[in-house]
C-alpha cells in the first residue's frame, strides 16, 4: 500500500468522487514524520466543530490529540508519535452546535475490537508477503466466462465450529475449509460478508467497518492467509459486499459528524424500513470515493477475485420495499434511482479498469435489463447476475408432488426463454434455506429415499443447465434442518447416516464431472452451447437437451426425469449417429440410488425422432438425471490426475509448500454402523423396481420386473408415455419384530432462528 501524502490533487479527486484509493489517504497509517515514527490519522467530517483522536494511549481524553482542518476544511488530520499496532482508538467529534462529543469508529479503519466492543484498532497492512503471483498470472489467461465456475457459498462462523462451540479462525478455516473445497472439486468459494459488523444475526449484511475484516475469526493478515491458501490450491475467493445500506449503530456511519453525511438529507431516501438500516447517498461524491475505494481495497489488499454485490434492486429502485407515500419518484416520474444507476456504472468501470479479470456479480432480483452487460453497451457493467427467476421456479417445481409436475412443466422450461439475456449464475444460496423455507432436501416431496433421489436428480439438472453454479454449504450432503448462523452444520449426518455419506460422494463426483467436461461450462451464455431435444414431454415430466462445448463436436446429451417412474424403451432423438455411452447417472447405487442404468454401448437406430434422423432407445431411471456421450467425443474429456485430486497446498509464512491434504470434516461411517445400515435398509435397486423384501419370499429378478413393466409404446413425436412405468419405493428400515417402517431423517434442533436481514 502506498500511503498518500494528502496532496491537493488527492483531495480534489476525493471530492470529485474519483479517488479510487481513498484508503491510502484517509484512516490511520503508520509512517515516519520529521524522523519520528507514529501514526497519521485523517477523517472526513465537514460538519464537525472539532475532532480529536482518543484511545487508551491518552486515557480517552478529547483534549490531548486534537486534529486540524486541511484543504477546504472538510478533512481533519493529526500525527501521533510512538503508537504501536493493536492500539484501540476512536474519533471524538464535537457537533457544530456543541454538546457532548460523538464517539465514532474509523470509517477507513483496517481492524476493530471484538464485539461487543466497538473501537477501531491500529493495524499495519504492509507486513504480509503474498505467495499467489502464479495465480494472478493464470487469471489473465483463463477468463471466467469460458471456464468452470462452481462456487461453494460459506458463512465462516457456522460452516464448522470448535468442540467447545467457538469460531474457527481464518487460519484454521484455511487449513480445513480450503482442503474440503478442493476435495469436493469446487472452483470458487464465496464468503458471506466479512466487513466488521456488530450483530451476528445480520450475517454480516449490516456493517459498521467497511475496511475492517471482522475480528471474529482473527486479524487481517490471517484472512490474507486464507485467500493465499485458496489461491495456492487453485480456488478463487468471492466476497459478499453490501454497498446499499449500513447499520444504525452509534459507532458507525450514520450521522457521522452529527449530521447526515454518508446518507441522504432526504429521510425517505435515507431510511431503509425493510431492514432497519440506512441507505447510502450515491449522489454525494465523497460517498462514491468511499465505496469504490472500498471495492478496490478488497481486490488490492486482500487479493480477492470477485465481489457479489448484495441487494442491487434495493439500490436501483426508489420504491423497493416501500409502500405508497414512503417514496418519491425521480425527476422523470418513475421508480429508478438515477444516482444509484450512475454510481453502479462508475463502480464497475473503475474496477474493470484496474482489474479486468475481476468478478462483479449482481444479486438483482427483478427483470432490470442489461445488468451484466458493459456500460458502453447500455448495461449496468456487472459481468454476472444471479438468476433468481430460475431459482424460484425450480424450487417451486421441485417442491411439488411428482403427480402434479406434468401440469407445471413450464416452470422447468421457462428459464430458457431468457437464459442468455444475461451472464447468469444459478444460485442455490443461503436465502433459500432459512426462515421456514426448509433445507433443499426437505423441500423435496416423498419419503426419505425419494427426497434424496429428488435432490440428486435436481442437482444433475442444475449442473447441466446453462450458467455458472453456486451452492450454499450443507446442500452438498443434504442437511435436513434449516441453516442456523449460530451453530455448526450437522456434520454428524455424514458420519452416522449412509444416505448423507452417499449424497456427499454424489456431490463430489458430480462436481468432478462438471469440471472435466467442457460442454457444461465453455459456452454458457449463448445458444451455441445449448439445444433442445424435447421440452414437451410434460406427461412424463421428462426433458432432454444437448450441451455443447466451443468445439460443437464435443457434446453431452442430458435427460432429466422428474418422477419416481422407471421408463423402459424410451426413445430420444440424438445429434449424431453411432455409439453412445451413459457416462453419469444420479440414480447409481453408490450414490444411494436404485441402480437403474444403461449398461454398455447404446447404438442409434435410423428412426427419425424429435426432428432428428437418428434416435436411441434407453431406460430412464427414477427421479434421476443421466448424461450420455457419443464415443467419438470421449477424447475431449479431461482426466484428473491423482495429484490434482489429492494434493492441497497450504501457505506457511512466506513460503508455499506441498502438504498432505487436511482431513475432511466428515468422518467415515464405522464398520458396525455400516453393517447395521445394511441389515436395516432395503436394496435401492429393489426399491426402484417396485419390489418388497418380505420375509420368506424371494424377490423377483430384474429381468422379471422389466418383463412385467412392458406396456403400450411411447408416443411420437413428443416422446409421450413410455412402456409401463414402475414407481420407486422408499427404502425400509426393519424393526426388531420384523415389521417395516419408513426410515426417518435424524433431528437436530437449532438454537435460535436467524434474524432477518
Amino acid at each position: 500500500m502506498n500511503v498518500s501524502a494528502l496532496s491537493e490533487f488527492d483531495l480534489f479527486l476525493y471530492h470529485q468522487g474519483t479517488n479510487y484509493h481513498a484508503y491510502e489517504m484517509l484512516g490511520a497509517h503508520f509512517m515516519e514524520k520529521d524522523g519520528k515514527n507514529g501514526v497519521r490519522f485523517a477523517v472526513w467530517a465537514p460538519h464537525a466543530k472539532s475532532v480529536s483522536v482518543v484511545g487508551d494511549f491518552n486515557a480517552w481524553d478529547t483534549r490531548t490529540h486534537t486534529m486540524e482542518r486541511i484543504g477546504d476544511g472538510e478533512i481533519w488530520v493529526t500525527f501521533i508519535e510512538g503508537l504501536e499496532e493493536g492500539e484501540v482508538y476512536k474519533y471524538a467529534i464535537e457537533p457544530q452546535w456543541g454538546g457532548p462529543h460523538i464517539m465514532k469508529a474509523d470509517p477507513y479503519g483496517f481492524y476493530a475490537e471484538k464485539k461487543p466492543k466497538t473501537a477501531s484498532r491500529l493495524y499495519d497492512l504492509s507486513k504480509y508477503q503474498w505467495n499467489d503471483a502464479a495465480w494472478q498470472e493464470r487469471k489473465k489467461t483463463h477468463p471466467s466466462y469460458s471456464n468452470p465456475m462452481l462456487t461453494y457459498e460459506v458463512h465462516l462462523g457456522s460452516w464448522r465450529r470448535t468442540l467447545e462451540g467457538g469460531y474457527l479462525s481464518y487460519r484454521e478455516l484455511a487449513d480445513q475449509l480450503i482442503g474440503y473445497a478442493k476435495k469436493m472439486n469446487y472452483t470458487h468459494i464465496e464468503v458471506m460478508p466479512l466487513c466488521e459488523h456488530p450483530f451476528d444475526g445480520s450475517w454480516g449484511y449490516q456493517a459498521t467497518g467497511y475496511y475492517a475484516v471482522t475480528s471474529r475469526y482473527g486479524e487481517p493478515d490471517d484472512f490474507r492467509y486464507f485467500v493465499d491458501t485458496a489461491h495456492a490450491n487453485g480456488i478463487a475467493v468471492i466476497m459478499d459486499w453490501v454497498p446499499g445500506h449500513f447499520c444504525k449503530d452509534e459507532q458507525g456511519l450514520r450521522h457521522f459528524d452529527g449530521m447526515t453525511l454518508y446518507e441522504s438529507d432526504n429521510e425517505q431516501r435515507a431510511e431503509n424500513w425493510e431492514w432497519g438500516t440506512t441507505n447510502f447517498d450515491y449522489g454525494r461524491t465523497e460517498v462514491q470515493s468511499f465505496l469504490i475505494s472500498n471495492a478496490m481495497f478488497w481486490f488490492e489488499e486482500y487479493h480477492i477475485d470477485g465481489l457479489r454485490i448484495d441487494a442491487v434492486a434495493n439500490m436501483l429502485y426508489l420504491n423497493y420495499g416501500r409502500k405508497d407515500g414512503e417514496w418519491q419518484p425521480n425527476k422523470y416520474g418513475d421508480t429508478g434511482n438515477l444516482e444509484a444507476m450512475d454510481f453502479i456504472k462508475k463502480l464497475n468501470e473503475a474496477i474493470f479498469k484496474f482489474h479486468p479479470d475481476a468478478l462483479m456479480i449482481a444479486e438483482e432480483s427483478t427483470a432490470w435489463p442489461l445488468i451484466s452487460k458493459p456500460v458502453y453497451m447500455g448495461g449496468m457493467g456487472f459481468n454476472y447476475k444471479w438468476n433468481m427467476g430460475w431459482m424460484n421456479d425450480m424450487l417451486s417445481y421441485m417442491s411439488l408432488d411428482p403427480i402434479y409436475r406434468k401440469w407445471n412443466q413450464d416452470k422447468v422450461t421457462f428459464s430458457f426463454m431468457y437464459a442468455f439475456s444475461e451472464n447468469f449464475v444459478l444460485p442455490l444460496s443461503h436465502d433459500e434455506v432459512v426462515h421456514g423455507k426448509c433445507s433443499l432436501v426437505s423441500k423435496m416431496p416423498g419419503d426419505y429415499w425419494q427426497k434424496f433421489a429428488g435432490l440428486r436428480g435436481f442437482f444433475g439438472y442444475w449442473m447441466a443447465h446453462p450458467g455458472k453454479k453456486l451452492l450454499f454449504m450443507g446442500g452438498e450432503f443434504a442437511q435436513f434442518i434449516e441453516w442456523n448462523y449460530d451453530d455448526s452444520l450437522d456434520w454428524h449426518l455424514v458420519e452416522e447416516y449412509p444416505m448423507h455419506t452417499k449424497m456427499l460422494e454424489y456431490s463430489r463426483a458430480l462436481n468432478k464431472f462438471y469440471k472435466e467436461n467442457r460442454p457444461f461450462w465453455e459456452v454458457d451464455f449463448d445458444w451455441n452451447g445449448f439445444e433442445w431435444i424435447d421440452c414437451n414431454d410434460s406427461e412424463n415430466s421428462i426433458i432432454t437437451f444437448v450441451r455443447k462445448a466451443d468445439n460443437a463436436a464435443d457434446f453431452l446429451v442430458v435427460l432429466c426425469n422428474f418422477t419416481p417412474e422407471v421408463r423402459h424403451d424410451y426413445r430420444i432423438g440424438v445429434p449424431k449417429k453411432g455409439e453412445y455411452r451413459e457416462v453419469f447417472n444420479s440414480d447409481a447405487e453408490e450414490f444411494g440410488g436404485s441402480g437403474v442404468k444403461n449398461e454398455g454401448a447404446l447404438h442409434t437406430e435410423d428412426v427419425p425422432w424429435h426432428d432428428r434422423e437418428q434416435s436411441l432407445v434407453i431406460t430412464v431411471p427414477p427421479m434421476a438425471t443421466i448424461y450420455l456421450r457419443h464415443k467419438d467425443t470421449l477424447p475431449f474429456v479431461k482426466r484428473s490426475t491423482p495429484e490434482e485430486e489429492t494434493d492441497v497446498l497450504v501457505v506457511k509464512g512466506v513460503e508455499t509448500k506441498k502438504e498432505k491434504e487436511p482431513k475432511k470434516p466428515a468422518a467415515k461411517v464405522s464398520d458396525s454402523a455400516q453393517k447395521e445400515a445394511t441389515k436395516a435398509e432395503q436394496s435401492p435397486r429393489e426399491a426402484a423396481e417396485g419390489k418388497k423384501a418380505h420375509e420368506g419370499k424371494a424377490a423377483p429378478s430384474k429381468a422379471e420386473a422389466v418383463k412385467k413393466s412392458s406396456a403400450a409404446p411411447q408416443k411420437k413425436p413428443k416422446g409421450g408415455e413410455a412402456k409401463k412405468s414402475v414407481k420407486a419405493r422408499p427404502r425400509k428400515a426393519e424393526t426388531a419384530k420384523g415389521a417395516t417402517k419408513t426410515a426417518k431423517p435424524p433431528k437436530k434442533s437449532s438454537k435460535k432462528k436467524a434474524a432477518a436481514q
